[in-house]
C-alpha cells in the first residue's frame, strides 16, 4: 500500500498531519548527517588494499588508479569509518566513490559540483551498494555545503586537482576556504591535491597549463585559519619541467598533496 493510499484512509485533517510527519521524517533521513564525530581507528593498510581491489569498481576507475595512486591517497588522508566527508568539485566521482567505500555504511560522502550534470554520474555510482552512501550536492563553489552540515558538521573535505581551476573560472577562493573552515569540525581535515606550477607563477597558469604554485595555494588556505598537517610526496615527479600542460617527453606530472587541519 503506497503512502497516498494509506493517508486516504484517515479523515482529511488527521491524514494531512500524518502525511506531513512522514515527509518530515523522510527528509530528515536523507539530509541529516550523523551528529556524533567519527572516532576509532583509521583504515588499516589491508582494508585499503581491499577497497582498491574491490571487483565491483569500474574499469575506468581502475585505469585512473595508475595515475591517482588511490591506496597511497587513502592512507595519507587517514580516513576513519563513519566519517562525514565532502568531495568538492566531484567531477566524475572517482574520489567520491573511494571515500564512500572508505567511510563505510556508517558514514556518508557528499559529492559537490556547481553543475547539475554531476548528479547523474553520482546517482549511477550510488546504485552500487558499496557506494550507496553518496549524496549529490549542486551548489556554487563559494557556498558548497548543504545547510545541515555547513557549520561544524564535516570530518573531511577533499579537493582533487581542481583548486587551480578556480583561478580561470573566477571563483572566490577566499570564500571557498572560509566555507570549508566553517563546515569542518575542530580537528577536521582539508586535503588538496593539484598539478604543481613553477616558482613565481602563482595561479597565473591555471587556464593554460592547469597548474598552480604550491606555496601560493598553501598561503591562501592558511589565511582562512588552517594549519598544514602533512605533505604527500607519492605523486611528485621532480623531472617534470612544469612548463607545459603535459610534460614533454611524456612522463607523470609533478603533483603535490597537502593535508590541512582546522585547529
Amino acid at each position: 500500500m503506497n503512502l497516498h493510499t494509506a493517508c486516504g484512509a484517515f479523515p482529511s485533517r488527521r491524514g494531512s498531519l500524518i502525511a506531513a510527519a512522514l515527509v518530515f521524517l523522510a527528509s530528515f533521513a536523507i539530509e541529516a548527517p550523523a551528529q556524533a564525530p567519527a572516532s576509532g581507528a583509521k583504515l588499516s593498510p589491508e582494508r585499503i588494499k581491499e577497497i582498491v581491489a574491490s571487483p565491483d569498481r569500474s574499469e575506468a576507475d581502475r585505469k585512473n588508479d595508475v595515475r591517482r595512486k588511490p591506496a597511497e591517497m587513502l592512507a595519507f588522508i587517514g580516513i576513519v569509518p563513519g566519517m562525514t566527508a565532502v568531495d568538492l568539485s566531484t567531477g566524475g566521482g572517482y574520489t567520491t566513490e573511494l571515500i564512500a567505500r572508505a567511510v563505510g555504511p556508517t558514514g556518508r560522502v557528499y559529492g559537490q559540483s556547481a553543475s547539475p550534470a554531476a548528479q547523474a554520474r553520482l546517482a549511477e555510482r550510488a546504485k552500487n551498494p558499496a557506494a550507496g552512501n553518496i549524496f549529490a550536492v549542486v551548489q556554487r563553489f563559494e557556498d558548497p555545503f548543504p545547510a545541515a552540515i555547513a557549520s561544524n558538521g564535516v570530518d573531511l573535505v577533499t579537493l582533487m586537482f581542481n583548486y587551480h581551476d578556480f583561478g580561470h573560472m573566477g571563483v572566490d577562493r577566499a570564500q571557498v576556504n572560509k566555507a570549508v573552515y566553517a563546515a569542518l569540525k575542530p580537528g577536521g581535515m582539508f586535503v588538496i591535491a593539484d598539478h604543481s606550477g613553477r616558482p613565481g607563477t602563482g595561479i597565473s597558469e591555471s587556464g593554460t597549463l592547469h597548474r598552480i604554485e604550491e606555496s601560493f595555494l598553501r598561503k591562501e588556505v592558511e589565511v582562512a585559519g588552517f594549519k598544514l598537517a602533512a605533505e604527500g610526496d607519492f605523486l611528485r615527479n621532480p623531472a617534470d619541467p612544469r612548463d607545459k600542460l603535459e610534460p614533454d617527453p611524456p612522463m607523470p606530472k609533478d603533483e603535490f598533496v597537502l593535508k590541512f587541519v582546522k585547529p
